[in-house]
């Protein structure tokens, strides 16, 4: 247990340049937690639990240093000497491989077709995408990815989100889909396939930095678009999770979301 919260924690790298530079693609591996507000959710009111706001506000901080400290600054090296068609093709690499945590996650929420969508993704990506290096699934094929993760599966089986926490390089995530983080871990094949830290560490900072440098300026559009990015983010966070766990329709969710209209 020791070495998967190590692996996790480090693993967090990619998830928290995800929560604050993400356009939020259909068929990223780790979703946005919502710069941009989903449709139907502009006249919410977000209740959040946050008892660890003071803590809360320092890890946020300490993630923004590192952002504008380190990985903005090698991200945008990385982008001034790689380009942007290669870097879309790690990008569409890593998603290929991952498809294992969309898959097991339609399957436990009982959504056969979208686990019907991954593995005739993955069929195709891997061989006409050239082991993923391309999505002909979607360019071809038409056919985008789902969104799924086990966050979101216990929150389609009425496990509310409960407490908000902002975790250190990993970023944005409520007690539920702090779990949900842990259980995707186990999903991914690159917890079996790179066992040693360095290696992996390695792997996920790269990702990261290759991500990052596809969405640039991002994060400081949406500081510089909020009062209080801390709250802006954490609100944010919470109500695209919602959208999430309700199927993007609206449906039934435990979110702490009440209407103001």
């Amino acid at each position: 247990m020791r070495n998967v919260l190590r692996m996790t924690l480090c693993a967090g790298l990619a998830v928290g340049l995800h929560a604050w530079g993400s356009a939020g693609e259909t068929n990223d591996v780790v979703e946005l937690p919502g710069i941009g507000e989903p449709a139907g959710a502009a006249h919410a009111a977000i209740v959040v639990s946050d008892p660890l706001e003071p803590v809360n506000r320092a890890f946020y901080h300490f993630n923004d240093k590192l952002y504008f400290w380190v990985l903005q600054p090698v991200s945008q090296g990385y982008a001034y000497v790689m380009p942007s068609a290669a870097r879309r093709g790690v990008r569409n690499f890593f998603n290929n491989l991952a498809m294992p945590i969309r898959l097991g996650n339609c399957l436990l929420q009982g959504d056969g077709t979208g686990a019907w969508v991954e593995c005739q993704r993955f069929a195709i990506n891997t061989t006409e995408g050239v082991i993923g290096f391309d999505d002909a699934a979607k360019r071809c094929w038409d056919l985008p990815g789902r969104r799924a993760d086990f966050g979101q599966t216990l929150g389609r089986y009425g496990i509310g989100p409960s407490i908000y926490i902002h975790w250190p390089m990993i970023g944005p995530l409520s007690a539920r889909d702090s779990v949900g983080y842990v259980g995707d871990y186990f999903l991914n094949p690159l917890t079996y396939l790179v066992t040693d830290l360095p290696p992996s560490v390695g792997i996920q900072a790269y990702d990261t930095v290759n991500d990052l440098s596809l969405r640039p300026d991002e994060y400081e559009r949406f500081k510089q678009a909020a009062i209080d990015p801390y709250l802006a983010m954490r609100d944010a966070y919470y109500q695209y999770r919602r959208s999430l766990v309700a199927g993007g329709a609206g449906g039934a969710t435990n979110d702490p979301v009440t209407s103001t209209r």
